[in-house]
């Protein structure tokens, strides 16, 4: 079966970002995570970890198709 382009808009989408000011990070992957809210509409997560002297933000939507459970949250970060 062939998707339309409607079903093909709809995909999961993820944002990142490395800077110096972990805050700015987190308010810039709220925003960068809204703006690709029809990417993922069934969950969202961010996290912001040290890299070096510097941070790194990561933001997912997610549109859950094959696992539906809460293992399938992402980003998955250790």
């Amino acid at each position: 079966k062939f998707r339309s382009d409607s079903e093909l808009d709809c995909t999961c989408g993820i944002a990142g970002l490395i800077a110096d000011d972990p805050e700015l990070i987190a308010r810039c992957l709220e925003k960068m995570g809204n703006a690709q809210r029809h990417r993922g509409p069934d969950d969202a997560g961010a996290a912001v970890v040290p890299m070096g002297r510097r941070f790194l933000g990561l933001h997912h939507r997610r549109l859950s198709i094959i696992d539906l459970s809460p293992a399938g949250h992402q980003p998955m970060v250790h």
